[in-house]
């Protein structure tokens, strides 16, 4: 989450009109991600998230997401489905830009996740995972393996700016992993997450109470959103400690839900350094081209080629 579009509070009240929501009584910016502007939305009938859904995040795909959430919402999964206004829909437009008033959940997102939530998020993810099995509307990966070659030419020399031979370096990892992915019909596929950070798991003690940001979500490998999930979770946040606890606690969690095909489980490590290299890649673009005046916290993008390293070096999923 993040805030790059402004909107006044006379914007937001007359915005809230057309819910039966009640009245404004605060809004506050939240700086936490790099895709679109929330604010925490307080009315006299209760607590809401405002997204406004910025350049990354293509109008055309909204239906997808929101569809995917109310399907989730339905199968009582802890997901936060955008709020229908008076006339019955879901996206609207505000500040120039396409909206949405969303659920709030409660809970709170982990900096240092123990054992024991990360066997409880694993679960989860897995338990959307069964319960997209009947979704049947998709959605290419627009961050998937086809778009990391384009995104590294976009950064280009520019990524020597944050580290001496980083352009070489990430070249040489990207023509790496794409010989080495998987072809399309090689794993499961469905609707995925492709985004579950320790930040869009919501939790109260061990419980998980809320998975959300699902505007990455998209159709591919099951078991990549699972390595997505273990560069994530099992690292600090510099990518230096691996805390293999929390790692095995995560795969074990998924596999008490739904069992891994041997094919995914051999190709969990290309997967998890896949997961990095994007990453990378996305954040690396974010740190060269993020406005000075957005109120977001940019991301390092080297912390990514460190858990690269160790995927490479053979030994996290041992």
């Amino acid at each position: 989450m993040a805030v790059y579009t402004h909107v006044s509070a006379e914007a937001l009240s007359d915005f809230l009109t057309g819910y039966n929501v009640g009245d404004l009584v605060s809004a506050k910016g939240i700086a936490e991600g790099v895709e679109n502007s929330n604010y925490l939305v307080d009315t006299t009938r209760g607590r809401f998230i405002l997204t406004l859904y910025e350049k990354r995040v293509a109008a055309d795909d909204l239906p997808f997401f929101m569809a995917l959430l109310d399907h989730l919402d339905a199968k009582g999964l802890p997901v936060p489905p955008a709020i229908k206004d008076r006339q019955g829909v879901e996206i609207q437009e505000l500040a120039g830009r396409p909206a949405c008033l969303i659920k709030f959940l409660p809970g709170v997102s982990l900096s240092h996740p123990t054992p024991a939530q990360a066997l409880a998020a694993g679960r989860a993810l897995a338990a959307m995972h069964a319960a997209t099995e009947d979704f049947t509307l998709t959605r290419p990966n627009s961050m998937g393996v086809d778009s990391w070659r384009p995104l590294l030419a976009r950064c280009g020399a520019d990524l020597d700016r944050i580290a001496p031979d980083l352009h070489r370096d990430a070249a040489a990892i990207a023509d790496e992993i794409l010989t080495l992915w998987p072809a399309r019909d090689a794993l499961p596929r469905g609707a995925i997450h492709a985004d579950l950070f320790p930040d869009n798991v919501l939790m109260l003690g061990n419980q998980v109470t809320g998975l959300i940001d699902f505007y990455f979500a998209c159709t591919d490998f099951r078991a990549y959103d699972l390595a997505v999930m273990h560069s994530a979770w099992a690292f600090d946040a510099a990518g230096v400690d691996y805390d293999a606890a929390v790692g095995r606690s995560l795969i074990d969690g998924y596999r008490s839900i739904l069992a891994l095909h041997p094919d995914e489980e051999r190709a969990l490590p290309v997967l998890a350094r896949g997961a990095c290299l994007r990453f990378f890649l996305s954040r690396a673009w974010d740190w060269l081209n993020t406005p000075p005046d957005a109120l977001v916290t940019r991301k390092d993008p080297l912390a990514y080629l460190r858990r690269y390293r160790h995927y490479e070096a053979g030994n996290a999923f041992a």
